[in-house]
C-alpha cells in the first residue's frame, strides 16, 4: 500500500551543499527524491548520506540549460514538489558570463516553463542577498525584501532577473512560487564559492591547519541544514502567489567567529585579511516569521559545534580530507 504522505521531490542543484543536505531531510522525512545535477560528483551527499541512504535516491544527471531534458523529467516522474538550487556561483559567473546566464537565467525560465507545462502548481527556487549590493554606507538598518536592489556582480544581476521570472509566471500563467534569498551559508559541504571561508576555516581547526578567511566584515550565518527545511517548507506552502523572502540568522563578524571556533577548538590557527566583501551584512527576515509556521534558525554556537563535531567524525571514519575532498 502505498503511504499518501510519501511525496516526489525534484531537487536541482542537489550535488551542491543545500542541495545535499536538502536531499538528506527528504529522505529521512520518508519522501522520493529525484535528484537533478549536471555534475555526477556524489561526494556531499556522501557526507551527510550513509550508502544505502544513497542508494534511495533517484539520480539524474542532465542540463538545465537544455528544456528538452528538464521537461522530460516530468514526463518520467510523477514530481508532487519542485525545489530549484541549481546556479553557478560568483567566481564561475565572472569567469565565464555566457555560461552563467544560460544556467542561471535560462535554466530558471525552463524549469518555471516546464513545471507550468506539467500542472503543478507551485515551486520553491533559491534567489540570494546579492541582489541588493552594496549597503548605504550611513544605514545600519537591515534590507527588508523591497529594498533597492542594485547588484555588484553577475551573479546577483541572474538572481534579479530570476525573482523577475518568477513574478512574471505568477502574473501570466498562476505559477505560484516562493524564493528565498540565503546570506553566508555555513555546514559540511559548504566548501565552493567565496562566502565557504566560514566552513572552510572550521574545517581547517579540525585537520590543524592554518586558513585565513579573506574578508572581515560581518555576516548573517546560516546553517546548511537550516536552510535546506526552509525549502522543504517553501516548496509545500500551501498559500499561492508570488513571494520572496530573505532568510534570518546571527550576525557575527569574522573576528568573533574565529573566537567561536577558537573556543571549541584552542589549538586553531584562523585569522582574516581586513577586506569588507560588498553585500549586506543584515537583512530583515521578520516577512519570513510571519508567512511561515515555523522557521528554522540553529543558534550559531551549536551549529558552530554541531559543524565541527561532524567534521571530526568525518575525518576520523576517513571520509573527509583538507580541501572538503569526501573519500
Amino acid at each position: 500500500m502505498t503511504d499518501p504522505d510519501r511525496k516526489t521531490f525534484l531537487v536541482t542543484g542537489a550535488m551542491g551543499c543545500i542541495g545535499a543536505w536538502t536531499v538528506s531531510h527528504l529522505l529521512r522525512k520518508g519522501h522520493r527524491v529525484v535528484a537533478f545535477d549536471l555534475s555526477r560528483n556524489t561526494r556531499r551527499l556522501e557526507l551527510l548520506l550513509e550508502s544505502e541512504e544513497l542508494e534511495r535516491v533517484v539520480l539524474e544527471q542532465g542540463d538545465l540549460t537544455d528544456f528538452g531534458q528538464v521537461a522530460a523529467l516530468f514526463e518520467r516522474h510523477s514530481i508532487d514538489h519542485v525545489i530549484h538550487l541549481a546556479a553557478l556561483q560568483v567566481p564561475f559567473c565572472r569567469a565565464n558570463p555566457v555560461l552563467g546566464a544560460r544556467v542561471n537565467v535560462a535554466g530558471t525560465v525552463n524549469l518555471f516553463e516546464a513545471v507550468r507545462r506539467s500542472g503543478l502548481p507551485h515551486m520553491a527556487y533559491a534567489s540570494s542577498v546579492a541582489v541588493y549590493g552594496r549597503p548605504e554606507p550611513d544605514s545600519s538598518d537591515p534590507l527588508v525584501e523591497a529594498a533597492a536592489q542594485s547588484p555588484l556582480t553577475l551573479y546577483g544581476v541572474y538572481k534579479q532577473a530570476n525573482e523577475g521570472t518568477a513574478r512574471m509566471y505568477w502574473a501570466d500563467h498562476e505559477v505560484s512560487s516562493i524564493g528565498l534569498r540565503p546570506h553566508t551559508v555555513y555546514g559540511p559541504g559548504r566548501d565552493q564559492g567565496i562566502t565557504s571561508d566560514p566552513t572552510r576555516a572550521m574545517l581547517a581547526a579540525v585537520l590543524g591547519e592554518p586558513f585565513t578567511i579573506q574578508y572581515s566584515n560581518g555576516f548573517l550565518l546560516q546553517f546548511a541544514s537550516d536552510v535546506a527545511r526552509q525549502f522543504i517548507e517553501a516548496s509545500q506552502d500551501p498559500e499561492r502567489g508570488n513571494f520572496v523572502f530573505n532568510l534570518g540568522g546571527e550576525a557575527r563578524s569574522m573576528s568573533q567567529l574565529v573566537e567561536m571556533i577558537q573556543e571549541i577548538v584552542p589549538e586553531a590557527r584562523i585569522d582574516f585579511v581586513d577586506n569588507k566583501f560588498p553585500i549586506p551584512e543584515l537583512v530583515d527576515s521578520s516577512a519570513l516569521r510571519q508567512h511561515f509556521r515555523r522557521v528554522y534558525e540553529t543558534p550559531l554556537e551549536s551549529g558552530v559545534e554541531q559543524t565541527i563535531s561532524m567534521f571530526r567524525e568525518l575525518v576520523q571514519k576517513g571520509r573527509l580530507s583538507a580541501g572538503g575532498e569526501s573519500h
